[in-house]
């Protein structure tokens, strides 16, 4: 995509509603009327969208239009497919995902409605996942007679556990929202109607933040978290160096010791 205007439409393909708003990219799932579902088109747009980010881009904000975020794999795409083409068609999902995953700059997930099977696995990809009343999560693929494929077995257990996935699976269970913000599977629930307004805010917030500090949460610390103890801590120490020697650190902890931001202080959301 190159550099776009601080403000506006960004590009609209067959099933993505992409729009500039300051340093946020809001990235909309745009089948409504299918509920969001997941096929080739959307997961290949959404790839392209993520190799293309803006330069001067901050943050970007992955949402449902409508009254859904995803209802998952629209599972027309299966009926063709033989043993290899759904190893590649798993393949396709994980690349793309993993755009979203190890993009350079924060993604938030702003969640309503449905958020099911290749759903969640999209939201999982995210960074941040704000959820609103209306939002709720399952994993239809027992049912199914079909496994996950787009990463979730990879990345929801890191969330909410082997168990809960395991049970999610085998039973059908479907949580609400107020039950996937206490167990992991979103870190904000807001009022209704308030998952993208907070993910905004969000995003904008984020934005603002050194974009090496932003890189080094991103890229370093998963990798920092699942790390041998002792390599974890000496690539820490390599992160912190390179970020506190960086410009834009200096400035910044210049402006605290003078006063000029805010200190820290109890109930900051």
């Amino acid at each position: 995509m190159g550099n776009a205007d601080a403000a506006g439409p960004v590009g609209q393909g067959t099933h993505l509603k992409v729009e500039r708003q300051g340093a946020v990219l809001t990235v909309g799932l745009n089948r409504p009327g299918k509920r969001n579902a997941l096929n080739d088109g959307i997961i290949l747009e959404i790839g392209d969208c993520f190799a293309n980010l803006p330069d001067d881009l901050g943050a970007v904000v992955i949402h449902g239009v409508g009254d859904h975020f995803s209802s998952g794999l629209d599972l027309s795409e299966l009926t063709d497919h033989d043993a290899t083409g759904g190893l590649l068609h798993s393949q396709m999902w994980h690349r793309v995902f993993d755009r979203i995953q190890y993009s350079r700059v924060p993604v938030i997930a702003a969640l309503q409605g449905a958020v099911i099977g290749g759903g969640l696995e999209l939201a999982c990809a995210a960074h941040i996942r704000v959820a609103e009343p209306s939002a709720y999560y399952a994993l239809p693929e027992g049912q199914r007679g079909i496994f996950v494929g787009g990463g979730g077995s990879v990345r929801l257990p890191r969330l909410i556990g082997v168990s809960r996935m395991t049970d999610m699976m085998l039973t059908g269970r479907v949580y609400s929202a107020t039950e996937g913000s206490a167990y992991g599977f979103a870190q904000y629930l807001t009022e209704a109607g308030g998952a993208m307004p907070k993910a905004m805010e969000l995003a904008e917030r984020i934005a603002a933040n050194a974009p090496l500090t932003n890189f080094a949460v991103l890229q370093a610390l998963p990798m920092i978290a699942e790390a041998n103890p002792q390599a974890g801590l000496l690539m820490e120490s390599l992160m912190a160096t390179v970020a506190q020697s960086d410009k834009e650190a200096k400035r910044r902890i210049r402006a605290f010791l003078d006063h000029k931001t805010a200190k820290v202080k109890p109930g900051q959301k």
